[in-house]
């Protein structure tokens, strides 16, 4: 018996990471990590992070027990350059955000796979997500297509 990677190392142009294998991931370029059964946490990749840029403030339009659906707007994240709106990449029920980012919401940036998680929900990934070898594909597409913008 082999014993699998926790972390599959991922490079394409002057972007590098290492992806923890045994997630799963959205499309949109979200993690998502059963932390107990049928609690799901998820956060932003490193990709998504990255291109966010400097964060400054964010703020969820939930509270626990609300009924959430895949692609729903479920919040908020301001940047210096923009506001984004937050989408849940899970359907179910909103459990809960993650309290240390009140404090030091860098942690998306600085730890996007531990501490830097946003919120939890009570249910399921959508039907869209993937596992890590699937999202390295969804990288090269995203990341080509930003090459692409450049020239």
């Amino acid at each position: 018996m082999t014993d699998e990677p926790s972390t599959i190392a991922y490079k394409r142009a002057r972007f590098k990471t290492h992806l923890p294998a045994k997630r799963m991931y959205a499309p949109s370029h979200f993690w998502m990590e059963e932390v107990e059964p049928g609690i799901w946490r998820a956060g932003f990749t490193k990709f998504a992070s990255r291109m966010l840029g400097d964060l400054v403030e964010h703020d969820f339009e939930l509270k626990p027990g609300d009924p959430v659906e895949l692609g729903q707007i479920i919040g908020w994240i301001e940047g210096f350059k923009a506001t984004s709106d937050l989408y849940c990449c899970l359907q179910g029920h909103f459990h809960r955000r993650n309290p240390d980012l009140q404090d030091d919401l860098e942690l998306l940036r600085s730890s996007p796979y531990q501490k830097g998680w946003l919120y939890e929900v009570k249910g399921e990934p959508g039907e869209d997500a993937v596992d890590v070898h699937g999202y390295a594909r969804i990288l090269d597409l995203a990341i080509d297509k930003v090459l692409e913008q450049e020239k």
